[in-house]
């Protein structure tokens, strides 16, 4: 932070207003929290792929801490490809055969839809007629070739089977050019489902793919249905979607393998595709993509890209059906009838393992079988079209609360405020998944308003920082050591660059300074000076007085700035108490090193200018005003009536009942000013025993002074008479004031007064008593 700038001269004394201060202070914060919210909206805007990764991170925790529950009347089953099955039925892949039996067997337990998650592209190696292959060329291949004639092809028993029963299989899509073929028997098989869609033309939202592999043609051609095998794993190759319908390279649909079980067990035969600007649908003429998928009586709601996000439940075990209980025939019935069967491979060595936020390692037949569990049940994760607005919104608004905490509260504060706020948000979020498994993402709000509560805070940290060493450094050496903490810690309540205050001033020096300093050197006197100066300031620094300046010998301070202070006027007279105290320790230390030291003390309360003043090129905190030089005068008054104290009339007023006793002396016209005023001694206080001369003749001192000013010279001469007799040393300046005084005024016409006599009460300002009265 810079050092504030003094005042120009035409402005000293001009308070600086509140709110320009306010705004120079809140300007910084606002500037830096309005470049976070464009920049978040700006990459926002853009949403590159770090964006993605982290809302999917945010949501696959989410899932991890509330998965799906199984829930045991799920319509699917899986006949496992396990390790089990493997070593009862051998290695994979097994003959077409026995893939017949297993379909003709759930077939035969009633199963709505059997789905082969396996791609059957490449006719059966293991069938009858490839078997002589295996055997070198001789006599031997030559028996065997004659012995496996006329037996049926493992394809043609599969075909039979696959038409028997409600057979969906599997077509692996991809971005090849061209679906690799084998023998010249493959090639790509038509989906065998119609398609209806309403609103915008899908093909602009769903998945598109360049190739695709499907079944061998006499398998595709026995199936009721083709589906794809496919989902999109995210970068990271975790599944976390599915679509329903994919799009094939010359712009035809197939559904995926999971939406084709689905419809095959509804015996449906068409899909009706729901986009955007369909009836029902508002997007306001905006091609926002797929809105839902209809297979048969359900209806899916999906993303814009047609794809289902999967809530996942952890894998269930008692789901899946070892594909050898099948062949055996020793499954139980009610596993089968009425359900969608899925075969899949879930031997690790089969390499058909998937990621999901869930679980590192899923048969990846377990998604398909989730899939149907999504449509049929309708529990899918959504995230609304409102959300990333709402997203938006909730870090715009963070972030202009941060940045007004940050303005309005301690850095502690504000960051704890933040860490609750920023908790509530992603716990409303992580509500929302639980409560109606909508995926709202809270990390986009947060990391955005919580960059803004850093910047904002760590500005203030730093600012504040900043001020309190300047606090420190400039007032360490003139308050005192508390006084400059609490400024130190609270900067905003030192208004600096000039402000109008009620104020104290204390002006004190030394008595015979001249001949004090006789025959001391420089060095003596600086000695002298730092050893005099030091217990003084002691005792004003420890009375929340502020130290304006040294000159010389002499001594200014003030109270009521730069910190409030409501009881200025008292501390500033327990303060010239304490220092007569201290002045007498220093002369006892100090006897027969140097002459006896005696002070004067002026004090005076009034409305004085503070602040910074001086010159763009050196300033100092310091007070100035007509009051200041009336506090200066008191001091040199001092002389004239003999008192170590005087205070003004203000000081009086408000040391009355506190406890601090004060004396009227006299009424004077001070310098620079136009009418007089009432002085009092200041001679004593609650912790300081009222001077004897003053609590034995203090009531005659006052009862000279308000005669004389009354005018009643017979009482006044009484009050001097009575004082006279009591020849007390410490009213002796007094006594002759008014001596004189009663002297001048009772001196006959044309009489010349003693010149000194008159000199000495010019010199207190006070001419107006020499005028006699007249004749």
């Amino acid at each position: 932070m810079m050092r504030p700038q003094p005042l120009p001269a035409a402005r000293l004394g001009r308070r600086r207003t509140g709110w320009r201060r306010r705004v120079l202070r809140v300007a910084p914060l606002f500037a830096i929290t309005l470049a976070i919210v464009l920049g978040g909206l700006a990459l926002r805007a853009a949403d590159p792929g770090a964006l993605g990764v982290m809302r999917n991170l945010v949501f696959d925790e989410y899932q991890r801490q509330d998965p799906r529950p199984y829930d045991p009347n799920s319509p699917v089953r899986i006949v496992a490809i396990d390790e089990a099955s493997l070593d009862r039925l051998g290695q994979w892949p097994w003959p077409r055969a026995t893939m017949a039996q297993i379909v003709s067997n759930l077939h035969a337990k009633g199963a709505a839809a059997i789905g082969i998650d396996v791609l059957l592209a490449e006719p059966d190696r293991m069938s009858p007629e490839n078997l002589p292959r295996v055997l070198p060329a001789g006599e031997a291949r030559e028996t065997l070739a004659k012995a496996m004639e006329g037996l049926p092809r493992n394809d043609a028993r599969l075909a039979t089977a696959l038409v028997a029963a409600p057979s969906v299989l599997g077509v692996a899509l991809s971005d090849a050019r061209a679906a690799p073929e084998t023998d010249g028997e493959n090639s790509f098989a038509a989906a065998k489902a119609g398609f209806a869609f309403a609103g915008d033309d899908p093909r602009r939202f769903l998945p598109a793919f360049s190739g695709a592999t499907a079944p061998l043609p006499v398998l595709a051609g026995a199936a009721a249905g083709l589906g794809a095998l496919n989902w999109l794993p995210d970068r990271d190759r975790v599944v976390r979607k599915v679509p329903l319908v994919y799009q094939l390279p010359d712009g035809a649909f197939l559904p995926g393998l999971a939406a084709e079980a689905l419809r095959v067990a509804q015996g449906a035969s068409t899909y009706v595709i729901r986009a955007s600007n369909a009836s029902g649908q508002s997007a306001f003429g905006a091609a926002s993509g797929v809105n839902a998928v209809r297979v048969g009586a359900l209806e899916a709601q999906t993303s814009a890209d047609g794809s289902i996000r999967l809530h996942f439940a952890k894998t269930p075990r008692e789901r899946q059906i070892p594909a050898w209980w099948v062949t055996e025939g020793v499954v139980p019935t009610d596993e089968v009838a009425g359900r969608i069967i899925l075969i899949g491979a879930t031997a690790s060595g089969l390499l058909d393992i998937q990621a999901t936020p869930l679980e590192a390692a899923v048969p990846g037949v377990e998604i398909h079988a989730q899939l149907i569990d999504h449509i049929v049940f309708g529990n899918a994760l959504s995230r609304p079209d409102w959300a990333a607005g709402l997203e938006v919104v909730v870090f715009v608004a963070l972030a202009l609360l941060f940045c007004v905490a940050a303005a309005t509260l301690s850095p502690l504060i504000g960051v704890g405020l933040g860490l609750i706020v920023i908790a509530a948000t992603g716990a409303g979020s992580f509500y929302l998944f639980c409560s109606a498994r909508l995926l709202v993402d809270p990390s986009f709000p947060i990391l955005g308003s919580a960059l803004a509560l850093l910047a904002t805070t760590a500005f203030v940290a730093v600012r504040e920082g900043s001020e309190r060493r300047w606090v420190r450094s400039a007032f360490g050496r003139y308050v005192a050591a508390d006084l400059v903490e609490d400024l130190a810690q609270n900067p905003d309540r030192l208004t600096l660059g000039g402000e109008i205050r009620d104020m104290t001033i204390l002006f004190t020096d030394i008595r015979g300074f001249t001949t004090i300093s006789e025959g001391m050197n420089a060095q003596d006197l600086t000695a002298f000076i730092n050893a005099f100066l030091t217990p003084l300031t002691n005792v004003i620094l420890s009375h929340r007085g502020t130290v304006d300046k040294y000159m010389g010998d002499a001594i200014m301070a003030f109270w009521n700035a730069p910190l409030d202070d409501e009881d200025h006027a008292k501390h500033a007279a327990e303060t010239a108490l304490s220092m007569m105290v201290a002045l007498e320790a220093f002369n006892v230390a100090h006897a027969g090193v140097y002459k006896p030291v005696s002070i004067g003390i002026g004090l005076n309360t009034g409305e004085c200018c503070v602040g910074n003043l001086g010159s763009d090129q050196r300033f100092d905190y310091s007070v100035i005003g007509d009051d200041v030089n009336v506090a200066s005068r008191l001091e040199g008054q001092t002389k004239t009536y003999g008192v170590p104290i005087l205070v003004g009339p203000r000081t009086a007023a408000q040391l009355a009942g506190t406890g601090y006793a004060t004396l009227r002396l006299d009424s004077i016209k001070v310098k620079g000013k136009d009418n007089a005023i009432d002085i009092f001694a200041l001679t004593g206080g609650p912790n300081h025993a009222e001077a004897p001369a003053f609590a034995k003749a203090g009531h005659v001192v006052a009862q000279l002074v308000d005669a004389f000013h009354a005018g009643d010279l017979t009482e006044a001469a009484a009050a001097l008479a009575a004082l006279d007799a009591d020849d007390a040393a410490d009213l002796s300046a007094v006594r002759e004031i008014y001596r004189e005084r009663l002297k001048m005024l009772t001196l006959p016409a044309g009489a010349a007064a003693d010149p000194p006599v008159v000199a000495a009460l010019k010199e207190t300002g006070s001419e107006a008593a020499l005028t006699r009265p007249a004749e």
